[in-house]
């Protein structure tokens, strides 16, 4: 999916002026008035970045922040301010802003920062896709399956994984083997690898 920059500026000729110089990058924009305007159009699925102005009518810009957190959006957000607010800047920034640009600010900075939201929102994307990939494998366990892998991420021996479970020896290479193809991993280190990259079982098989 193409990059989609989204706009919320009340100001028309900052909207007309910063809708010129993104697509001068050949980026695709979406320009809106307020907040509202805004979340009727915003998709989650779309990949992209979004410039948002502090003060607007109606909702301001922090205030849009703090929904789309609610809505846990990874959506990065660049701020653009009229007004040099260093608290505001650094409360926004902890909460995730990737910038914080006060009016008037260089053409080229602003599409520098364009551009690392948009690499941040591809790398929070794609992780997103190999985190859901994963957990999608984990779900192909079996509950003596995921014991068996606890125990291989721990780092103990068959014997000790067939001791602790109390089953067989070739009943936890037959376990072992299974989770491996469940898992498509070609070797224990890698296994392991998986294993501890799983968002969901990361604190279970630690």
């Amino acid at each position: 999916m193409d990059a989609l920059v989204y706009l919320v500026d009340d100001d028309s000729a900052m909207v007309e002026s910063l809708s010129w110089m993104v697509e001068s990058i050949g980026l695709r924009v979406k320009a809106y008035v307020s907040a509202q305007d805004f979340f009727r159009e915003y998709d989650a699925r779309q990949h992209g970045c979004l410039l948002l102005d502090v003060r607007m009518p109606g909702m301001s810009g922090p205030e849009l922040q703090n929904k789309l957190i609610e809505l846990r959006s990874t959506l990065p957000i660049i701020f653009i301010s009229g007004h040099g607010d260093v608290p505001l800047a650094v409360r926004v920034m902890k909460a995730g802003a990737i910038d914080f640009l006060t009016k008037p600010f260089n053409d080229q900075v602003l599409l520098e920062s364009i551009n690392r939201a948009l690499r941040f929102d591809r790398e929070s994307r794609e992780k997103q896709q190999r985190n859901a990939q994963l957990d999608a494998k984990f779900a192909l366990l079996s509950p003596r399956e995921s014991q068996v892998l606890k125990g291989i991420v721990s780092g103990k021996q068959n014997k000790v994984i067939s001791s602790e479970l109390n089953i067989s020896l070739k009943t936890v290479e037959a376990h072992r083997a299974s989770v491996m193809k469940k898992m498509s991993a070609r070797s224990v280190p890698e296994l392991v690898k998986l294993a501890m990259n799983n968002s969901s079982d990361n604190k279970e098989l630690a």
